[in-house]
């Protein structure tokens, strides 16, 4: 992959000039200063999560209200993942409020270092690593596929449709919340960046797992595995780009394949805390190994990106 960390030095701009960010600071550095102001941190958190649950509140009851009025009763599976891809999307949106009001800096600095989403870093990063991870995702499924359940031609359009356009602005979301707003507030805890990469990288990677309510440890271990690889590229590269492409390949070919193996989608989501895993749902993951290594060794000489230095500024 090309080396992201030589954007900031590239693409000095005005955007860059204006985000307000820290001079020569890694991304998750960004709101550390003299004091560490944990308190502030924990009421962003608490916020971030509070959103996240009640966003997915707010959109299912409104589906569910279409559900009655408009469907007649009947359950529409469809228009619940539509609700919730929705209501992670938002996160976007509301991640940059968040950084706004609490630590007074511009919506777009959450975007990266250069303080604007590098669209040919996001481009590059589909076509170097997406082939592997979707070849990867795609294996798996294969090897999981279980008993088929009717469908049907409705509800795989719908799901063809919610996968193009809705689940790419979901995985974003959870991007920006997690290892953006997340990342960020518990990385500046620390007085050094590693030590702040370090627990910013375990904090918002365990919790963010035990959250997606499954204890099955190969089921938990593909979550840790893709979280903790998306806060890692996050941090060596400076920004959500690359997370952003590589969870939105992950989600986006999963469902894609769940609905053309017919796959009971809306059941294994119900049903996810009583699922087995099987050491097939580590295919992705050693996927995501090989690519975190990647980038790793590809920013090894200069390290993660920083923020443009007022002298370039």
């Amino acid at each position: 992959m090309p080396d992201a960390t030589q954007d900031p030095l590239l693409h000095i701009d005005e955007t860059a000039r204006s985000s307000g960010v820290p001079a020569a600071v890694e991304y998750h550095r960004v709101y550390a200063g003299d004091r560490r102001r944990i308190p502030r941190g924990l009421l962003a958190v608490v916020l971030l999560l509070a959103g996240l649950v009640g966003f997915a509140q707010l959109f299912l009851f409104v589906a569910s209200l279409v559900e009655t009025h408009l469907l007649g009763g009947e359950g529409s599976a469809p228009l619940q993942q539509a609700a919730g891809t929705l209501s992670l999307a938002l996160l976007i949106p509301y991640s940059m409020l968040l950084q706004r009001w609490l630590y007074g800096l511009s919506a777009r600095s959450l975007h990266s270092v250069v303080g604007r989403f590098r669209y040919g870093l996001l481009a590059r990063s589909l076509l170097v690593h997406g082939p592997l991870l979707l070849v990867a995702v795609s294996v798996s499924s294969l090897l999981e596929a279980g008993e088929q359940v009717a469908w049907t031609t409705a509800d795989l359009v719908a799901y063809f449709v919610i996968g193009m356009l809705l689940t790419p602005l979901a995985a974003a979301g959870e991007e920006y919340g997690i290892r953006g707003l997340m990342f960020r507030v518990v990385g500046g805890w620390t007085r050094g960046a590693r030590s702040g990469a370090v627990l910013g990288v375990v904090v918002t990677t365990v919790l963010f797992s035990l959250l997606h309510g499954s204890l099955d440890p190969y089921i938990l271990t593909s979550y840790l595995v893709l979280f903790g690889s998306m806060a890692v590229i996050t941090w060596r590269t400076g920004g959500l780009e690359v997370a952003v492409a590589l969870h939105t390949v992950y989600n986006v070919t999963g469902l894609v394949l769940a609905t053309t193996l017919h796959t009971d989608v809306s059941g294994a989501l119900s049903s996810r805390a009583e699922t087995a895993g099987s050491i097939t749902y580590l295919v992705p993951s050693a996927a995501l190994v090989v690519i975190t290594t990647v980038i790793w060794w590809t920013t090894r000489s200069a390290g993660p990106a920083r923020t443009p230095s007022s002298q370039l500024c």
